[in-house]
């Protein structure tokens, strides 16, 4: 049994066709035999119908009747191999499909994973959406029927040798009207390629449209214009359907022309066979024979005819997955690395002013909110800015790195900044709390209770093995937050930035979670980007950023007598949330 999933390797997305020719190198050897397969089972049906005419040739022309029985057993040979290959083949083409399909689902969701929010910058939800959906269908179709492909070429092969050997103009036939055949399906592919590319765009437009939709369904509610929304994607809809009707029209003409020209030749080969039986140029046996050849060559070219068809599909789908993967990540990983600093750093913001000190709890508040999303993406480094950026400075020696300098996966491993837009994925409560598997029922417990996320936890029998729906939807917003802030817990990052933890909290969760986030983050350096009294009260140091630098800092209690600024912020919107 051969185990999935395997690693992926490196893609090639220099273009859509070496990307597919790297998915074929990739399970080369799957392929083969697959290929192999499917052939001797074709030519299981070309050597019945080679032994059936020599058979009826030896009974009937040599009059040796006992020898049918010869002949008899070689047939039932053949189809006893042809009937063993059978599932062997099948076996190969599902390995193959499921290969092909997954492997483009791992490359493709890496590098989602990788470039972050550059994607959403870069490309709409759809788009990405429908290469999970519907291209590696495509993509896993091709390949699933590339062992068919290699047996359509082998048989018509076999078939003109054998036709050369019994009748060399017969078989110059078949080899001239083969690739004439082949070719003749040429002109339908380009527009057939052109109309499944308009289709797969639509798609990928309704599928970010439909994204949007549900995602902003509560506010559309909210301002009556659900209906004006829904009557876009009704249209949009239509415009899926009317481009895939036509897709549809196109691959109609080119089953029927997969079926009309093998058909024709099939009706020539018997027409010019009967008529060299009659002139006495072949035998009865050979007349037998080259019209079961002729059904094995309808056949194999029926085959080969429609690989080209998936080829064309699996083209436009492979070229959708490679705009994923070629995509650049917004932050350029640095020309030459540097280490990381081994002992203890406090991470500032040269820009702003601020200072994330080890050891500590810090918060940081903003007069404006635009300043605290700046000043929180430059700490994580989810935007450089214009200035030099954030950077960690040792306590020992006072060396400065530069958050550019580090790699970028570096960076995220140290500093780890949890916002509210993350996302609650479906699965298991013990696995969204420990995506890496890595924690204890002890620690996770330590993590729920840091958070304040005890009833959530009580609310299941299951406990950890409770399973979350997608974003959490069966739990409350409040529930949510905190079970976000216990997976940020969990990671124990070296650098924890926390934007606005408890803001859907009620005032009890608020409470619990601003006693126990300092003993829970100990030793290590800790942000809290947040205006909430009750945090700001057990914050080790406050920071009172004002036009776009730090103004004031202290405790939050002499910050409130002393930065009337300060205190206007913070009294503002404690007074807005009540």
């Amino acid at each position: 049994m051969r185990v999935l999933p395997q690693p992926p390797g490196v893609p090639d997305h220099r273009s859509a066709d070496r990307y597919l020719l790297w998915l074929a190198r990739s399970e080369w050897r799957s392929i083969t035999w697959a290929g192999v397969t499917c052939a001797v089972y074709n030519l299981g049906g070309v050597m019945v119908a080679t032994l059936l005419g020599m058979a009826l040739d030896s009974a009937l022309t040599a009059g040796d009747p006992r020898s049918l029985w010869t002949w008899f057993a070689g047939i039932t040979l053949c189809a006893l191999v042809t009937a063993a290959v059978v599932p062997l083949h099948e076996r190969a083409s599902c390995f193959n499909w499921y290969t092909s399909a997954y492997r483009t689902v791992q490359v493709v969701t890496a590098r989602a994973a990788r470039l972050g929010p550059t994607l959403t910058r870069r490309l709409p939800s759809g788009e990405v959406v429908a290469v999970g959906t519907d291209d590696i269908d495509r993509i896993g179709d091709l390949y699933e029927r590339s062992g068919l492909a290699i047996s359509a070429v082998t048989t018509m092969a076999a078939i003109s040798a054998l036709m050369l050997s019994s009748h060399v103009t017969f078989g110059l036939i078949v080899l001239v009207a083969v690739p004439v055949i082949v070719l003749g399906i040429g002109p339908l592919l380009r527009p057939f390629a052109r109309r499944k590319t308009r289709h797969r765009d639509r798609q990928a437009e309704l599928a970010t449209q439909a994204t949007d939709l549900v995602s902003g369904l509560r506010v559309l509610r909210g301002v009556g214009g659900e209906r004006t929304v829904g009557g876009r994607y009704r249209e949009e809809s239509r415009r899926v359907r009317d481009a895939g009707v036509r897709v549809g029209w196109w691959e109609a003409s080119l089953q029927a022309v997969r079926e009309l020209y093998p058909g024709l030749l099939l009706v020539g080969i018997v027409w010019y066979g009967a008529r060299l039986a009659l002139t006495g140029e072949l035998t009865i046996g050979q007349l037998v024979a080259f019209y079961g050849y002729t059904g094995s060559l309808a056949v194999a070219l029926r085959h080969l005819m429609e690989f080209l068809s998936m080829l064309v599909s699996a083209r436009v789908s492979a070229a959708r997955a490679t705009r994923v993967l070629a995509l650049e990540h917004d932050l350029p990983e640095p020309e030459t690395p540097v280490a990381g600093p081994e002992g203890p750093y406090d991470l500032r913001d040269p820009d702003s002013g601020v200072v994330i000190g080890h050891g500590r709890v810090t918060a940081v508040v903003c007069a404006d909110p635009d300043d605290a999303t700046l000043v929180t993406e430059r700490l994580g480094r989810y935007h450089d800015g214009e200035g030099p950026g954030a950077e960690m400075v040792e306590h020992t020696g006072g060396r400065t790195v530069r958050l550019r300098d580090l790699p970028l996966r570096e960076t995220r491993r140290r500093v780890l900044v949890a916002a509210n837009d993350a996302h609650l994925f479906s699965g298991p409560l013990r696995e969204e709390l420990a995506p890496d598997g890595g924690l204890p029922e002890e620690r996770l417990t330590e993590v729920v209770r840091a958070a304040a996320a005890e009833d959530v936890l009580r609310r299941s029998p299951a406990g950890f093995d409770a399973v979350l729906t997608e974003r959490g939807r069966e739990y409350s917003g409040g529930q949510q937050q905190r079970l976000r802030l216990a997976r940020a817990l969990g990671q124990d990052p070296e650098v924890l930035i926390l934007v606005e933890p408890a803001s859907a909290v009620d005032a009890h969760s608020e409470a619990a979670i601003a006693e126990r986030l300092p003993a829970e983050r100990a030793g290590r350096a800790t942000a809290l980007v947040t205006t909430s009294p009750l945090l700001l009260d057990h914050a080790d140091h406050v920071q009172f950023v004002e036009n776009g630098r730090v103004s004031a800092e202290g405790p939050h209690r002499e910050l409130l007598a002393l930065a009337p600024r300060y205190s206007d912020t913070v009294l503002r919107t404690a007074g807005e949330m009540a």
